[in-house]
């Protein structure tokens, strides 16, 4: 294969890490896939591949990641594709959620992703090419009701792909971030999802009624995960890939809506927005 890359897939043990791994190995990649353990049980699930190496990898380690960051090239000489997939959901009204639970899904969802990063991205400025791609999510193009800390991971990690997309591409490495609607993945199960221990009677209406949406719609999902997958194929071989890419017509409707209402309230507050410099520079 002469398009033949090296990709570093976090959380590859199920749901879009599962798939895409399997995706990138049926085109004919090499892939290090990360599990948090077990990983001879993923290996045996993927028939002991020869392009595969799976290594043990807790994200919000920052030494494991610059061990598995090794191993990866020791295997196989370069990282051309890093997938940053592995986090997880909370479920909570924004004031439900305790301390150490934002704390939590930020580390996951952050500053584990950072934690990868920083291992990945020597390797990738030294070969002076390569293609970071970090799983956000339709909860970070809009705010939705229970969903406030968890978005607030995922709008994070937007900012972050914006900027190092500005930042690497002098070095030839490019930055984008996916943002997957609602998929028919684990997602939604209990392994994956957590639910905040305080619940609050008052966000009965709203939050609580959201509780028991997600009950309800899990796996009866819109999304496909292997057509998402392939998109990732498509993605990682693109001449010119795009920032962002949003996956699924929910969430390219939902991004629609928002910034409809976005252009809505600056036409609305035109003259507050635009009447607040200083005199002399009015027009700059």
């Amino acid at each position: 294969m002469t398009n033949q890359k090296v990709w570093f897939i976090t959380g590859a043990s199920r749901g879009f890490g599962l798939e895409i791994t399997k995706a990138a190995l049926a085109e004919g990649n090499k892939v290090v896939a990360t599990v948090r353990s077990k990983p001879e049980q993923l290996a045996a699930q993927l028939e002991n591949n020869e392009n595969l190496l799976v290594t043990v990898l807790d994200v919000t380690d920052e030494a494991q990641a610059l061990d598995a960051a090794k191993q990866a090239t020791d295997k196989f000489g370069r990282i051309d594709v890093l997938v940053n997939n592995a986090g997880y959901g909370l479920l909570s009204a924004v004031e439900e959620a305790s301390n150490e639970e934002v704390k939590q899904n930020y580390g996951a969802n952050v500053f584990g992703l950072l934690n990868v990063t920083r291992a990945i991205l020597p390797y990738m400025r030294k070969q002076r090419s390569g293609h970071v791609i970090n799983i956000s999510s339709v909860g970070g193009l809009n705010g939705f009701v229970g969903w406030g800390i968890y978005g607030s991971t995922k709008f994070a990690v937007e900012g972050i792909t914006e900027s190092m997309a500005l930042e690497l591409a002098p070095l030839g490495i490019y930055a984008t971030t996916v943002e997957p609607g609602f998929f028919r993945t684990e997602f939604l199960d209990p392994t994956s999802l957590i639910r905040t221990a305080h619940v609050i009677d008052d966000y009965a209406g709203t939050v609580g009624e959201m509780r028991s949406f997600a009950t309800q719609v899990n796996k009866k999902q819109p999304g496909d995960p292997k057509k998402l997958a392939q998109a990732f194929i498509t993605l990682a071989n693109a001449e010119k890939p795009p920032v962002h890419l949003p996956l699924g017509n929910d969430t390219l409707a939902m991004y629609r809506e928002k910034t409809a209402k976005f252009e809505k309230d600056i036409e609305d507050w035109y003259d507050v927005i635009t009447g607040t410099d200083h005199d002399d520079v009015r027009g700059f």
